[in-house]
């Protein structure tokens, strides 16, 4: 039985664990934290994604802590509409588009790998440390939080460690690090009164500063939303140094971003107040890291942030770092270690270098860049700047570079 030691307790990482599992191969998985808890905010799920948690018979689960986002907009700061669409179901996909909390989704992987998987098979408080690869596979250390070191044998190793992977750098000693484009993004989340029907992702902005906004579980009652808002902005030139580690839990004062807060007005909901209901505002840099040349070296590979960190636009990473480990799972039943891992490569790396350079010229959001250039003040009737193909072949020819458009899109 193939072994697959998985350094990263993550999405990726614990989607990982659950397919080879389910595939009936050996999955061990190293979390470098004691103890899982639900950090971050809201991340969406797209629908080709969702589906492999579907085949996991997770979708009960999801239902319980998430939202199935059934319709996208995207809105001048003024609230003019540049473009609408349907998603996930409502959309014609197979499987819904749900809004999460990062944390929470996390958590709801941990425990179904918990349940599935045999003893011992999660094992929290092991960092990677070291690894050697000879003819019988991989030989990996950890270390744990009283410094011992743990070896174990594996046929393969993968790397699900995040953006500042350590196997990473152990394959890429001259990676030039996370790349910060100079946009500072401020994010929340807290209760409040549903809108657009509670089931709606809306992006809005200008030229300045853009505002996402999207409830992503249900609320202490049938008209209330944990809502989910990230606020964001250029701050410094692109290439600048860093202003601080990229972490999921740095707080920040609202006062440090109200001159980008108060340039919206969006007429269904006041954002302005809901940014004040929130008990903890978090800062990010946004972050990805240039596209690496290869990920394998014979039984050892990259996933998820590890690979291919992105800048957090059209709704992509925790996505496609589930569709990296769909991939690695089905090759790893199909073939022998070094030909599975090769051919998983093949398949992902350039599917997600792509993502990674359209995400940094806007991805979809660049409707709101094309119309704030166009009509800074606002318009009569988006027609007048803007065709409906010009808009569709932004945002349905991102879909189709991620990978979730349905057949036709363009046409339509």
């Amino acid at each position: 039985m193939t072994t697959v030691l998985i350094a990263g307790g993550g999405v990726g990482g614990l989607t990982l664990a659950l397919k080879l599992h389910a595939a009936r191969l050996r999955p061990l998985l190293f979390e470098a934290v004691e103890s899982v808890r639900p950090l971050g905010v809201g991340i969406n799920l797209l629908p080709h994604a969702v589906e492999h948690l579907e085949m996991l018979g997770l979708l009960p689960a999801l239902d319980d802590i998430a939202i199935r986002t059934s319709t996208l907009r995207y809105l001048t700061a003024q609230g003019q509409q540049i473009w609408a669409e349907p998603r996930g179901l409502a959309a014609g996909h197979n499987a819904p588009q749900f809004s999460i909390h990062r944390g929470r989704l996390q958590k709801m992987l941990w425990d179904a790998a918990a349940a599935r998987l045999p003893a011992a098979a999660l094992r929290p408080g092991h960092r990677l440390a070291g690894y050697e690869q000879d003819a019988q596979g991989v030989r990996a250390r950890f270390a744990r939080e009283d410094g011992s070191l743990v070896e174990v044998q594996g046929d393969v190793l993968v790397g699900a460690d995040g953006i500042h992977s350590w196997l990473r750098a152990q394959l890429h000693p001259q990676d030039p690090g996370i790349r910060w484009n100079g946009i500072s993004m401020w994010r929340g989340a807290a209760e409040w009164p549903a809108f657009e029907g509670g089931d709606t992702m809306v992006v809005a902005g200008d030229a300045v500063a853009k505002l996402v906004l999207y409830p992503i579980a249900p609320g202490s009652n049938a008209g209330a939303r944990l809502t989910n808002w990230v606020i964001y902005a250029r701050t410094a030139a692109a290439g600048a140094p860093l202003p601080a580690r990229e972490s999921w839990s740095r707080q920040a004062d609202p006062a440090i971003f109200s001159d980008y807060s108060a340039r919206l007005a969006l007429p269904f909901i006041d954002a302005l107040a809901l940014i004040g209901a929130t008990e903890a505002v978090y800062e990010y840099p946004m972050c990805d890291r240039d596209p690496l040349p290869w990920w394998t070296d014979r039984c050892v590979t990259l996933l998820g942030d590890a690979a291919h960190p992105m800048y957090p636009v059209g709704s992509n990473g925790g996505s496609q770092a589930i569709l990296d480990a769909a991939m690695l799972a089905k090759a790893l039943t199909e073939m022998p270690p070094t030909a599975a891992l090769a051919a998983y490569e093949a398949e992902r790396r350039p599917k997600t270098a792509e993502i990674v350079r359209s995400n940094r010229t806007g991805g979809p959001e660049q409707v709101i860049d094309l119309a704030a250039a166009r009509a800074p003040h606002g318009f009569a009737k988006i027609e007048d700047i803007a065709s409906h193909e010009e808009l569709s072949g932004i945002v349905k020819g991102y879909a189709m570079l991620a990978g979730f458009a349905l057949k036709g899109a363009l046409d339509a």
